[in-house]
């Protein structure tokens, strides 16, 4: 990354009330690879579940401001691929109309994304531990983190290159590598039965394989299996893959 570039830090909303230690590990994280952030304090949610929810229209005053707190970094990062996909495809009409917004959308970027891709990071640290990766469908099929088993491309993983480098790190391999864990937002409201079925499906395959720990790069999706599996006494850690990477780094 170029020197002297400033990095604009967006906490999505359920990440700063209900695990703000994922906030404060990518921050650490960040200043632990020489990055420069700050953090709009004015910052608040990105419009997404109004969005998904059908009532766009009230996310346009929002998704502007979002514009106007972030417009004058360099960078924008985030610890969540469906809050950074949301801003980048599907902003309102009325916000995609902003002098800045082509510029938003080309410099935010998801946090395994912007470590990979800007600073080409080489990660040493060490994480003794048994870890199983679930990629989000926002990350893995919006964002394009890795590759989808539907696509005939050549596979390739970012939250895995990162993780892999760490030293006593065991990575999982899953049976069904891609598929998506239920939560999806509103979706885990409305269709109780079918997202509880989904998540079991998925916390199967990690314990069949022995996984100790489950991460992912999205927050909503680990809460939804964390809730899963502490209802059914599972015994498995929950990590986003911030506080896996800060606490590995030494």
């Amino acid at each position: 990354m170029p020197e002297n570039k400033n990095i604009g830090l967006f906490i999505p909303c359920y990440i700063d009330q209900f695990y703000p230690q994922v906030a404060i590990a990518t921050l650490e994280l960040l200043e632990k690879l020489d990055c420069q952030v700050g953090y709009p304090m004015g910052q608040t949610c990105c419009g997404q579940p109004l969005a998904n929810s059908g009532y766009e229209r009230d996310t346009e005053g929002g998704s502007r401001y979002f514009i106007e707190q972030f417009q004058h970094f360099d960078y924008i990062v985030a610890p969540s691929g469906s809050c950074v996909l949301h801003i980048k495809e599907h902003f309102p009409v009325s916000a995609k109309s902003h002098p800045s917004f082509p510029e938003i959308k080309d410099k935010i970027f998801e946090l395994t994304e912007f470590l990979t891709d800007v600073l080409q990071v080489k990660i040493q640290g060490k994480f003794p531990h048994r870890v199983g990766y679930h990629a989000s469908c926002h990350g893995l099929r919006g964002l394009r983190l890795g590759a989808s088993s539907e696509l005939n491309v050549a596979d390739f993983n970012k939250p895995k290159n990162l993780l892999s480098q760490l030293e006593g790190l065991d990575w999982v391999e899953l049976d069904r590598r891609d598929e998506c864990c239920g939560f999806g937002g509103t979706f885990a409201v409305s269709e109780e039965a079918l997202s509880v079925q989904m998540g079991n499906d998925r916390l199967r395959d990690h314990i069949s394989h022995q996984a100790e720990i489950i991460t992912a790069g999205d927050v909503s999706c680990l809460m939804h299996l964390e809730g899963l599996a502490k209802r059914q006494n599972k015994g498995l850690k929950f990590m986003h893959i911030a506080e896996i990477l800060n606490q590995a780094i030494l």
